[in-house]
């Protein structure tokens, strides 16, 4: 048995699978572990263009580049098991002449990889959605620094920041979670360790006002629970300032609907003047030029 070492990611990895493909390891003799270094004598890979997303760089071999796509989310997941799935279907496919293996939907291999997928990309979403910053500070150079704390069950930290950088470009920030930072300061991106908890935990004067206006939008008679906590799970609420306040506003959604039900119309507002508008309708073709024809 051979034991190989993933790193941290899809690079780490995908080099040491192509070192392991040149030398013709089969994965029943790979034991991949962080806990030991590689213990093979490998051949360095050969280099991979930045444009050949689907080459892994293995003599003349290539992979289908949904396979690429497949493996950079699945390597994500929490699952130790990852490393040695995705290498096992490298090797069926690049050696084992199963090219088109991701087409059998029903093989144990592809099921449990795109489980993996679909897990990693659902959790990146929640990541995009419930992350909330709060002010922490001014940086040297004078400016606001804002951080967040999440808690993935995967390693999406740096998939998910090119979203948080793309949107608050403009303000520097930090995303702290227990498997991985990502940093946004002074327009540079920096990834660094994870952190056992959250050092911002007190809020900031934001939060009131966030609140507020949650208050404010919350609907009492669309209040579906069920429906709300697949899409915002309970496990996402202690880092969420307005999820304080769902319960004691969906405690009180039907009185809330009994009362606006109950409460008179308001009289219709009249239309506000606008007198170049107005002047519009006496132009040539108008509803009211018609009308005295």
């Amino acid at each position: 048995m051979h034991h190989a070492n993933p790193g941290t990611g899809w690079l780490s990895w995908r080099q040491t699978a192509r070192a392991l493909l040149v030398v013709g390891m089969p994965p029943e003799e790979v034991l991949w572990s962080h806990e030991r270094e590689t213990l093979l004598d490998l051949a360095p890979a050969p280099p991979v263009a930045q444009d050949e997303a689907s080459d892994l760089g293995v003599r003349d071999f290539r992979v289908p580049a949904v396979f690429v796509d497949l493996a950079q989310a699945a390597i994500c997941h929490a699952d130790e098991r990852r490393w040695a799935l995705l290498y096992r279907m490298l090797w069926r496919m690049v050696c084992g002449g199963e090219r088109h293996l991701l087409q059998l939907a029903s093989d144990p291999d592809v099921l449990t990889a795109r489980r993996m997928e679909k897990a990693v990309r659902r959790e990146e979403h929640k990541m995009h959605a419930f992350v909330r910053f709060r002010k922490a500070g001014e940086t040297e150079a004078g400016r606001e620094h804002f951080v967040a704390w999440f808690e993935p069950e995967h390693w999406i930290v740096e998939r998910a920041a090119p979203f948080f950088r793309d949107r608050f470009a403009n303000m520097d920030w930090s995303i702290l979670t227990p498997r991985g930072c990502a940093h946004w300061v002074e327009e540079r991106l920096h990834l660094a360790p994870g952190v056992d908890r959250d050092p911002f935990a007190t809020g900031d004067d934001l939060e009131p006002l966030w609140k507020t206006y949650y208050a404010s939008i919350f609907n009492p008679a669309r209040v579906k629970l069920k429906a709300m906590q697949s899409e915002m799970p309970k496990k996402f609420w202690k880092n969420l300032p307005e999820a304080e306040l769902i319960e004691d506003l969906t405690r009180h959604s039907a009185e809330r609907v009994r009362t606006m039900l109950e409460s008179p119309a308001r009289p219709p507002r009249p239309r506000p003047r606008q007198p170049y508008l107005d002047s519009l309708k006496s132009l040539p073709g108008s509803e009211e030029e018609e009308a005295l024809k």
